[in-house]
């Protein structure tokens, strides 16, 4: 408040009846929030009426000055008395009486003006005698206080200049401020707009000012930067050339950021402090400007110059916080981030503070450039921000009804074009076709099918390479050493990744996992089985069901598996170089003729082991029994065996046991428990056992089919190719019909989109994952386009383009790839950088120099002159480095 408003000399005064009328009037005013009023002393107030009501300006009534010294508690601070009372103490007249009384009488030397609010409580309205004291303070001094009064009615605003001035702080310095509830616990006050009423700020509080470091960090923050090394305080390297570490999966997120923080108009919005005058905090659609300052201070520290790597943990935070599917750390597509970052960014920007409803208009048969504007009118009336005049375009929309021919034309905005690619009618797949014959090995064929086939094509293509017939073969998914999943012929080939594993398959078929188990016995879950570990592949077996026994599934696994193991006959001539010739001591020998002794380690873990043989004479006469089944290999080692010993070999440790899972290969079930599924078997490897005749080198080989060695030629098109196909006339799908007025119902009509007007900066989205009721992949077609001057004027409906609109031709800025399939991938990122026009490579934190030649997926532009900009972001493609 200013410390004397006295004016020195008072004006001439009008009539002393004309004085009393104009104040008397002057005071009948209702009261209103917002308005200022002002404290005089009720002695001096009554003087003065009692001199106008005189009627004789001479009289000794005269009141002098203003003079409202008995209502200040000292003529040093100037504050105002406490408990004072209106009517006794005082009287409140509205600004325009004051100055009036002002400009008449004057005022007491060195007198502030006691002004005060009209403040709107929730249940009336009020002038503020006593506004609200407040201690202010800066983040790096929090003993230095400074007491300022403020009205409930006053903008946090004024509370922000009040310590700007009191501090010399710059107004060039960015700030924030936080009310500080208790000596543990403060407040952002985030919205400069608010009324000191509204943010409950009361007196007694402390608002601190915090001002941000030069690396683009607050200071009361955790350091959101990756540090590489102990100079990192003294790094410093170019503005935007920045990592952003991967918090688990969020590769997508990075990916858009990059490419965002390299397009210079919304990276200079924020650099220049631009987003604080426009934040919406009040939007219904947005996220209360969080958005928008999580984005802003991530764009701070990539520019600032001074981080290797940014830690974008809390702007992570906010995205999940206002976005549920980006909680959590599972993969996501960079083309969703980016969609809703615009939309946010836009919506917490959104200088329309109150949406107006708007009933849009069918042109009608109007003209293409009326119907457009009108568009574009509407469109600002609720949509106006730095997003708008960056990103945003206007589709032309055209609807034709089938039926009785009626034309619908509107015109949308957009803020990217998504692009359809061409899409070929065949695929290729690369398969692994694994015989039953146990000598041959896996052979990968290299086939092309029909896109919308089922696996019954796939088994078709096949059996013209093999000679197989496609009823005796099966089709799995192998993953992590166990199959993922087993086709049925009639499933279509859109299930099916390009690489998959073709089995012989006939009769019951058995899918069979290899186990390694541990040394130790797994007492965890609370029991003492070991635990077990799956390795190398999955095999697919024909079994008849009458040789569905133990033993019969041991000896055919053993013929599986011969070519990647030495096998029994390695196994009996150990045992028996080492067995004594004694009959007490064979009987702790053993074999690997698929039995093992009840009193063994392996019995012990269960009834579930192989060949596991009852005792006493059960045994005995079992033994005779089997003695004339015995398979070869066991019959040939018993004839060079003494007789008192073929008895004792049958009771030796088989090769691997046999154990009934479920289809992950964990659960461990009876070997009957099939319950009408696909029966899983686990062949379970003691570890020594597994080291001395399991070749694991061996059971990797495979060969490749003469049909590998031909060349895979990837589809070829131009960017052209895929604008054109974009603004294609296609039919409506049955899910998404149009609502014929003319028919007055909804009808399958054709649409076409064109463009009339193009954005300063253009985002192209490649739409490389494609997805119907009957398939979903990801297109592996090599898109080319010109790394500058992109030309749109061919595909540019409004041919009249003024000076204030950007041109037609673009020039790439950034573009976002993604490498792998469906289930999997990794995303990074190019960008050309807006200061030094250098191009970079951006994977996570990891940064490096690019050259033009390597950006070969998708380019966004700047023409040279600042003329246009075009954005065009890859977010689908695969990495085709050295392609042009």
């Amino acid at each position: 408040m200013a410390a004397n408003s006295s004016t020195g000399s008072a004006t001439e005064p009008p009539g002393l009846e004309t004085q009393w009328r104009e104040i008397d009037n002057l005071n009948q005013q209702q009261l209103r929030a917002g308005d200022s009023w002002y404290l005089l002393d009720k002695r001096w107030y009554d003087q003065w009426k009692e001199y106008v009501h005189t009627g004789d300006q001479n009289s000794s009534s005269y009141p002098g000055k203003i003079d409202n010294t008995e209502l200040y508690e000292d003529l040093d601070s100037y504050h105002l008395k406490e408990r004072l009372t209106e009517n006794e103490d005082f009287v409140l007249v509205p600004a325009e009486a004051w100055h009036k009384l002002l400009s008449w009488y004057d005022m007491m030397d060195d007198q502030p003006p006691l002004e005060r609010k009209v403040v709107d409580l929730p249940s009336t309205v009020k002038v503020e005698v006593y506004p609200v004291e407040i201690y202010l303070c800066l983040s790096s001094n929090l003993e230095s206080t400074v007491s300022a009064r403020f009205s409930r009615a006053d903008k946090i605003h004024a509370i922000h200049q009040k310590i700007r001035q009191h501090f010399n702080v710059s107004e060039t310095a960015e700030s924030r401020l936080w009310m500080r509830n208790t000596d543990t616990s403060s407040e952002r006050l985030r919205n400069l707009n608010m009324t000191v009423l509204d943010t409950c700020l009361s007196s007694g509080m402390t608002v601190i000012m915090e001002i941000r470091n030069a690396d683009g960090t607050w200071p009361t923050s955790r350091p959101q930067i990756m540090r590489n090394s102990a100079d990192e305080d003294s790094y410093q390297g170019p503005p935007g050339v920045c990592g952003l570490t991967n918090l688990g999966n969020t590769c997508f997120m990075n990916s858009a950021l990059q490419c965002l923080s390299n397009t210079p108009p919304l990276t200079e919005y924020f650099l220049k402090n631009s987003y604080l005058e426009e934040l919406n905090f009040t939007n219904p659609l947005g996220m209360k400007g969080e958005i928008a300052e999580a984005y802003a201070d991530v764009i701070k520290q990539m520019w600032s110059g001074r981080h290797y790597s940014v830690v974008p943990r809390v702007f992570k935070t906010k995205v999940g916080h206002f976005a549920s599917q980006f909680l959590g750390y599972q993969q996501h597509d960079s083309q969703e981030l980016l969609s809703f970052l615009l939309d946010g960014l836009h919506e917490d920007l959104n200088r329309v503070k109150k949406k107006e409803y708007i009933e849009l208009r069918d042109a009608d048969g109007r003209p293409d450039q009326e119907v457009a504007e009108e568009a574009w009118r509407n469109h600002l009336r609720r949509n106006d921000s730095v997003i708008v005049d960056t990103f945003h375009g206007l589709f032309k929309s055209t609807l034709v009804c089938p039926q009785c021919n009626k034309v619908s034309v509107t015109f949308d905005p957009f803020c990217y074009l998504s692009v359809p690619l061409p899409v070929s009618k065949e695929r290729v797949m690369e398969v692994f076709y694994v015989s039953l014959d146990p000598t041959a090995k896996p052979t990968q064929y290299r086939l092309i099918v029909p896109k919308a086939g089922r696996v019954i094509d796939l088994c078709t293509a096949l059996s013209q390479a093999t000679g197989i017939h496609p009823s005796q073969m099966a089709v799995a998914d192998v993953f992590n050493h166990h199959f993922y999943r087993i086709y049925q012929t009639d499933e279509f080939l859109s299930c099916i990744l390009d690489r998959d594993d073709i089995f012989d398959g006939e009769e019951v078929v058995m899918a069979i996992y290899m186990r390694e188990r541990s040394h130790y016995r797994d007492y965890g879950s609370g029991g003492n089985s070991y635990g077990t570990s799956l390795f190398g592949h999955p095999l697919l077996i024909s079994v008849p069901r009458a040789q569905c026994t133990r033993e019969d599934l041991y000896q055919l696994l053993l013929k599986r598996l011969a070519p990647s193991s030495e096998g029994e006959e390695r196994a009996e001539e150990e045992e028996l170089s080492s067995e004594p010739d004694r009959g007490s001591s064979t009987e702790e020998g053993q074999s690997a003729c698929g039995s093992t002794d009840t009193n063994s380690q392996d019995a012990t873990d269960g009834d579930q082991s192989a060949g596991a043989e009852p005792s006493g004479k059960e045994e005995e006469d079992e033994d005779e029994d089997e003695e004339e089944e015995e398979p070869a290999s066991c019959a040939q080692a018993n004839k060079r065996l003494p007789g008192r010993r073929r008895y004792t070999e049958r009771r030796k440790k088989a090769l691997f046991t046999m154990q009934a899972v479920n289809s992950n290969g964990t659960t461990e079930r009876g070997m009957g428990e099939t319950d009408g599924t696909q029966p899983y078997i686990a062949i379970d490897w003691d570890p020594d056992m597994k080291k001395k005749y399991y070749i694991e080198n061996e059971a990797e080989k495979y060969i490749k089919d003469q049909s590998m060695d031909v060349p895979h030629q990837q589809t070829t098109v131009q960017l052209q190719e895929c604008l054109e196909l974009f603004t294609t006339v296609e039919t409506l799908e049955e899910e998404n019909p149009w609502y014929c007025p003319t028919c007055k119902k909804h009808q399958l009509a054709t649409k076409k989109l064109d463009l009339w007007s193009l954005p300063e900066v253009l985002i192209i989205h490649l739409k490389r994952f494609s997805y119907t009721k009957y398939s979903r992949e990801k297109l592996d077609t090599i898109v080319e386009f010109p790394l500058r001057d992109l030309d749109f004027s061919g595909f540019l409906l409004k041919k009249t383009v003024n000076s204030t609109e950007p041109p037609c031709r673009y020039d790439l800025i950034a573009v976002s790839n993604h490498y792998g399939g469906l289930r999997d991938g990794h995303y990074t990122s190019y960008a050309r950088n807006k200061d030094n026009g250098q191009w970079y490579y951006f994977d996570d934190s990891k940064v490096t120099y690019a050259r033009e030649e390597q950006i070969v997926l998708f380019y966004s532009t700047q023409t040279l002159g600042g003329c246009s900009q075009i954005f065009s972001l890859d977010l689908k493609s695969r990495c085709n480095l050295g392609v042009g």
